[in-house]
């Protein structure tokens, strides 16, 4: 007999036990037929019954709007950093180029190639 693999039935399991935790938590079964259906003890019921709520409540809690963050990788982030300095550099050289040239007497002006 082939049975499935075990965690090809997780799905399906996780499923049941939460549907019998709904309906004891409805007054619909007893704990105690819930654990019988289950094959497990009451308190291994109620361990799973705390779980459950618990994972509800965190999964239903308030979250940030948009997309989470995305971890960055150091060394990508250290070449940005690089990259924002290098341009920095490069703007500030080009605004003193700008003024020297401005500066500069008329007839340096003429000696020099244009841009």
């Amino acid at each position: 007999m082939n049975d499935p693999k075990p965690s090809a039935r997780q799905p399906a399991l996780a499923r049941q036990r939460a549907q019998l935790i709904m309906q004891v938590r409805s007054g619909l079964l007893s704990a105690q037929e819930a654990a019988r259906q289950l094959g497990v003890s009451r308190k291994t019921y109620y361990q799973w019954e705390r779980r459950a709520l618990a994972a509800m409540v965190e999964a239903l809690g308030n979250r940030e709007h948009g997309r989470p963050p995305r971890s960055i990788d150091p060394e990508k982030k250290a070449l940005q950093r690089q990259t924002q300095a290098r341009q920095a550099k490069l703007e500030v050289l080009q605004q003193t180029e700008r003024i020297r040239q401005r500066w500069e007497p008329p007839d340096k002006k003429s000696l020099r190639p244009p841009p």
